[in-house]
C-alpha cells in the first residue's frame, strides 16, 4: 500500500484531460496498443474497462514498479544531509 500515492500520481498525469473518460487518453490508448497490440482505433469504453480487468495483476504490478522506480530516482536524504 505504501506505493499507492505513486500509483494515483501516475494515473492523475496519464489521464490529463480525460480524467472522467480515461479510455479516451491518448497516452493510455498507445499503452494499451503497444502492450498487447490492439489498434487504438479499436479501443472504447468496453474495450478498455476490459483490458483493465484482465490485466489489473500487471497493471498493479507496473504501478508498483513506477513508485519503485520514482523513489530509486528521488532517494529520499537524511536530515543532515538536506
Amino acid at each position: 500500500m505504501a506505493s499507492m500515492p505513486y500509483a494515483l500520481k501516475f494515473l492523475w498525469r496519464a489521464t490529463r484531460g480525460h480524467r472522467l473518460a480515461p479510455w479516451r487518453s491518448p497516452y493510455l490508448l498507445w499503452r494499451i496498443e503497444t502492450y498487447c497490440g490492439v489498434k487504438v482505433q479499436q479501443i472504447g469504453f468496453l474495450g478498455f474497462w476490459g483490458f483493465a480487468w484482465r490485466e489489473r495483476a500487471n497493471l498493479m504490478r507496473f504501478l508498483k514498479w513506477t513508485g519503485e522506480m520514482k523513489r530509486y530516482a528521488q532517494p529520499v536524504l537524511p536530515e543532515r544531509e538536506r
